[in-house]
């Protein structure tokens, strides 16, 4: 019987092949597709799954119900706190330094060594790392302690057994104490190096409000997280509100609604990357990736779509076959296991051939997405060979039962045609895969409109020809360092003009406070600067005065906002001239002078953020900061400039130390490549779907109109034109796509503006791409449509009608 009917099977693939054809080429690309994106979201979720302690470990977020925001950082008295005080916290690991670069001397060689980290001493209790020489008891305990990795130590000192061997870097001896191996797995914790803040915890054990920390908590096994949280605002945040003499007068409810936070959150070890809310080690995504997820379903939705119509529109070429089998005795179960079998062999050389497709475009996927992905964890294959079986029992029972439904006596009467199921089954579904399709041209529209948006918009600056040069060395005072430089670098030729700034467009390096007036605080940016900073990037004064470096009073306490800082704290612009304000980290009292435009320097997804800019040389905690030196370039030489600031900088400032620069502009234009990726995948996915549903029309509409060759023949011989054939021919399909739009539009306008609801600046919702949607569709399927019932116009006559 199995024999038989593969052979039936392969006989009608054969009879059928463009039919086959299609949906061999459909399935294939939609589980390809399928596969892809299985496989980036398998890796996105395998970060830190190495860490035998991941269940007991979590990352600490705080909520701030002002701002409606979520923060990624801790100040050391709240960790502490909640180690000694809540039963089911038994450890915690504070980091406030990740990607760190210094110069290292040993008696063997002076080299640079990147991707340090500075950690208190119970990091290797949360990260066990393999270890490869020496202990990690009181590994990181005191100033002087340093763990390396195994390749550090090979640098440094040519071996990993380097226990006990010394080191200097930033005028500081180190002793080695733990060697260890950095895990293969995914993780976004490999640091080359480690060391302990030590002093710099010390100073900030009582700085309730210095926020300048990362923390993992480990908790005591059995206790639930979420149980947590209503401890660590009983006994945390409202006890840190008693205690701040700022507070009086204010019950701990209302200080902590004014300055926060008002709640935390944990988020297991391994889910940090995908579903923090905010994260220490970059921005997750979660939401971008089911996107992408979803429509790749879609796509092998639309090939089962395919495959539904296609066997439907075949029924009457199965009739008379089923008929036979019915008058001897085969039964419905039997009928529908054989058409399942068919569907089945057609899916498995789907599957088959998707996975070679797979394998070959994952270098270029790789590529795209800067990993390193292989083929090689089970779940790819069993995940989607579930795909395979769910699409075999989707589109192969639907056209099993309908074929099987067929009554022996009326199809080998031949009256099966005037059943009028079979064709409302295929309107219907090929409605739904217009819908799909429709969906995508609309989003595709709207998607790349909203990245056209981003990247035309005004900033509120200008960053061409600024080039920014990071300070590596260690410099007890680097404020004497950036004076020194501005002098000697601007007598470099080519050079126009230097400046500093502690706010850098298109980096995440950020330092904000609470910002109080009189019994009002928001949360704002500090933009410590040299006096023509806001000048030199181009930034538009609203009202008022720039810092003049020439006033006694601007060389103390005055300073500038943006329009953003006005608007929180809801002044009118000649209102902010009158009051005076104080960083909450400063007890000085800052005078505004000055409102400038408001302008982007974080990725334009995210809104405007508040901002208080004043001199670096005004507070003791700034000028210790300084980092950089900024450098505008005349544009008639600038790769010469380029080379001259280069060899001056490893010559002459800091020799054995990489030259960290960049440009503004282009390093801005680096927050929009997430973007532009998803762009760039939506576009391609959008295109697989119009060649997968417009085959499909195509296999579908021929099917159709074969069958109404008698009609076309009879309408030909009453004198109808062609034109009028072609017309009658299609309009069934014209209005079947109209209709698809039609319903397809509220829900892609639904869909399309959550997505938009995620940028500060987004485009008004455009009604062209709704029109393109539909024109698009009504001339393509025309177009497809056509091709056949213009074919069909020329049927011989005699062939036809030689019997009537």
């Amino acid at each position: 019987m199995l024999n038989n009917w593969l052979k039936i099977a392969f006989i009608n693939y054969k009879k059928n092949w463009l039919s086959t054809a299609i949906n061999l080429f459909g399935l294939t690309v939609g589980l390809t597709g399928f596969m892809l994106i299985l496989l980036h979201w398998n890796d996105e979720e395998s970060f830190e799954k190495w860490n035998p302690k991941k269940n007991e470990i979590y990352y600490f977020q705080t909520y701030h119900k002002k701002e409606n925001s979520y923060g990624n950082n801790i100040s050391v008295p709240i960790a502490k706190r909640a180690k000694d005080i809540i039963p089911g916290v038994q450890d915690y690991v504070l980091f406030n330094g990740s990607g760190i670069g210094v110069k290292m001397t040993t008696k063997y060689k002076t080299i640079y060594q990147q991707e340090g980290l500075t950690a208190t001493e119970s990091f290797f209790n949360f990260f066990p790392f393999k270890l490869v020489s020496g202990t990690y008891k009181n590994a990181l305990k005191g100033e002087g302690a340093i763990a390396l990795s195994s390749t550090a130590a090979k640098n440094l000192f040519g071996t990993t057994n380097a226990a006990g061997e010394s080191l200097k870097f930033d005028g500081k001896n180190y002793v080695v104490t733990a060697v260890y191996e950095l895990p293969t797995e995914n993780s976004q914790i490999k640091p080359e190096f480690i060391i302990n803040p030590v002093k710099q915890i010390k100073n900030d054990e009582n700085n309730w409000g210095n926020f300048n920390y990362g923390c993992f908590f480990m908790l005591k096994k059995g206790t639930d997280p979420s149980t947590l949280r209503q401890k660590f605002i009983t006994d945390i945040f409202e006890y840190r509100a008693k205690l701040d003499k700022d507070s009086e007068g204010l019950t701990p409810q209302q200080y902590l609604d004014l300055y926060g936070p008002t709640d935390s959150l944990l988020t297991p070890l391994d889910q940090i990357k995908l579903h923090a809310k905010a994260s220490w080690f970059g921005v997750p995504d979660f939401k971008t990736l089911m996107i992408l997820f979803t429509l790749s379903v879609l796509i092998v939705v639309l090939s089962a779509i395919n495959f539904i119509n296609l066997k439907t529109a075949q029924a009457s070429q199965r009739a008379k076959e089923i008929g036979v089998r019915k008058a001897i005795g085969s039964t419905k179960t039997n009928l529908i296991v054989q058409f399942l079998l068919e569907t089945f062999v057609l899916c498995i050389a789907s599957y088959l051939l998707s996975l070679a497709l797979t394998e070959l475009l994952l270098p270029s996927f790789n590529k795209f997405f800067d990993k390193e992905m292989k083929m090689n964890d089970w779940h790819i294959y069993f995940y989607s060979f579930v795909m395979v079986i769910m699409v075999t029992l989707i589109s192969g029972l639907i056209p099993a039962m309908y074929l099987s439904n067929f009554k022996a006596i009326e199809t080998l009467k031949g009256n099966f045609a005037r059943s009028k199921h079979g064709i409302w089954l295929r309107n219907g579904i090929l409605t739904l895969q217009l819908i799909i399709s429709s969906f995508f041209i609309i989003g595709g529209l709207i998607v790349n409109q909203q990245v056209k948006h981003m990247m035309n918009k005004d900033l509120g600056y200008s960053g061409k020809q600024i080039l920014i040069v990071n300070f590596r060395e260690f410099n007890p005072k680097p404020w004497l360092k950036y004076e020194r430089l501005r002098t000697e670098m601007s007598k470099i030729p080519g050079v126009d003009e230097v400046s500093y700034g502690e706010i850098v467009p298109g980096t995440n390096r950020s330092s904000s406070s609470n910002v109080d007036f009189m019994n009002q605080s928001i949360q704002a940016q500090h933009g410590s600067m040299d006096y023509n900073y806001l000048q030199f990037m181009n930034v538009k004064l609203k009202k008022g005065r720039w810092l003049n470096p020439n006033l006694a009073s601007d060389t103390m306490n005055t300073a500038l906002v943006n329009e953003a800082f006005v608007k929180k704290f809801g002044w009118k612009d000649d209102e902010a001239f009158k009051n005076e304000i104080r960083p909450g980290f400063d007890s000085i009292k800052y005078h505004i002078v000055g409102i400038v435009k408001d302008f982007n320097v974080r990725s334009l997804r995210s809104e405007i953020e508040p901002t208080v800019f004043f001199h670096y040389r005004e507070t003791d905690w700034k000028k210790e900061y300084v980092y950089n030196i900024q450098l505008k370039i005349k544009p008639d030489d600038i790769e010469g400039t380029v080379n001259r600031i280069k060899k001056y900088w490893s010559g002459s400032v800091e020799p054995g130390y990489p030259f960290d620069y960049f440009f503004i502009d282009q390093k801005f234009a680096k927050t929009f490549e997430r973007y532009q990726k998803q762009q760039t995948l939506f576009t391609i996915l959008n295109a697989m779907v119009l060649m997968v549903a417009l085959l499909g029309l195509f296999a579908l509409s021929s099917l159709m109109i074969e069958q109404k060759l008698k009609d076309v023949a009879i309408k030909k011989t009453l004198g109808a034109s062609d034109g009028i054939l072609i017309m009658g021919l299609t309009k069934q399909f014209l209005w079947i796509t109209l209709t698809a739009v039609l319903i397809s539009i509220p829900i892609s306008y639904y869909l399309m503006n959550e997505w938009l609801k995620d940028f500060a600046y987004r485009i008004d919702m455009p009604v062209w791409p709704f029109i393109i949607s539909l024109l698009t569709l009504l001339i393509l399927t025309f177009a497809v449509v056509s091709i056949k019932a213009y074919k069909a116009t020329k049927v011989s006559l005699v062939k036809y009608l030689k019997y009537e």
